[in-house]
């Protein structure tokens, strides 16, 4: 695996208002009042944090600033089965380096149903590239077998890719193989931003990682998650583990 290759967007910014920073969501999110400028200096990164701690929330403003759909797909997927998305992307300043990317998706594990629905009720199946995926519907598929058909066969490298929680059907030897593909992927000419909360992904070799537990988002090494620190607590000693889970619970 490499995490070499073109990057097309190396940074995010937050366009600063004279009048402040709105109030209201997601601007009371800390993670999102507090950006200044992300940079995305290896062609794989990873963003990680809690839930609610808005990760995801900054992946989708990417995304609809880089003028993909706000619910997932490509450029020419547009649909909005309901529009729960945020106004950030109108406020944020992403800085792209030429030439740029002949490819693009956003995957979305939450609205990935939404767009495999699109994808089939579309007159035009070739607008959404459905014959990458052999003529055969993702509904046919088991959430996971259709993340991968994805990833495996509409992904054509020399492309800017932005995964939401990609691991949330996938099981751990498919998350394994989701790195494997990457890795490909990332040989072809591609750039990453993954939101995630699998060390397994985030183990991805030479990537960089930010986390969102905090006022602002900052640098951390793989070893310094709280992912990776609570799974490898847990796998070295699960009984202790969760005997003491169980006390916490009857002590409460």
């Amino acid at each position: 695996m490499t995490t070499g290759g073109p990057l097309f967007v190396t940074e995010v910014s937050l366009r600063r208002d004279p009048r402040g920073v709105p109030a209201g969501y997601p601007y009371s999110l800390p993670a999102i009042r507090r950006l200044e400028t992300l940079r995305f200096p290896t062609a794989v990164t990873f963003f990680v944090g809690e839930n609610g701690s808005g990760k995801s929330t900054l992946l989708e403003g990417i995304a609809g600033a880089f003028g993909l759909n706000p619910e997932g797909g490509t450029k020419h997927v547009r649909f909005a089965s309901r529009a729960s998305h945020s106004p950030l992307f109108k406020d944020l300043k992403l800085k792209k380096v030429p030439p740029a990317p002949t490819d693009s998706y956003f995957l979305r594990a939450e609205t990935f149903y939404n767009v495999a629905s699109t994808i089939e009720r579309a007159d035009d199946y070739r607008a959404y590239d459905l014959e990458t995926f052999d003529g055969r519907s993702l509904h046919d598929r088991s959430h996971g077998e259709a993340f991968l058909a994805l990833v495996l066969h509409r992904l054509r490298g020399n492309g800017f890719y932005l995964f939401d929680e990609p691991e949330a059907a996938l099981s751990p030897n498919r998350q394994l193989a989701l790195l494997a593909a990457m890795g490909q992927l990332v040989a072809r000419r591609s750039q990453f931003i993954v939101a995630t909360h699998s060390p397994i992904l985030m183990a991805y070799p030479g990537a960089t990682i930010y986390s969102f537990d905090g006022e602002a988002p900052r640098q951390v090494e793989f070893s310094d998650t709280e992912h990776y620190q609570v799974t490898r607590a847990f796998l070295e000693n699960p009984a202790r583990m969760l005997r003491e889970l169980m006390n916490e619970r009857e002590d409460a």
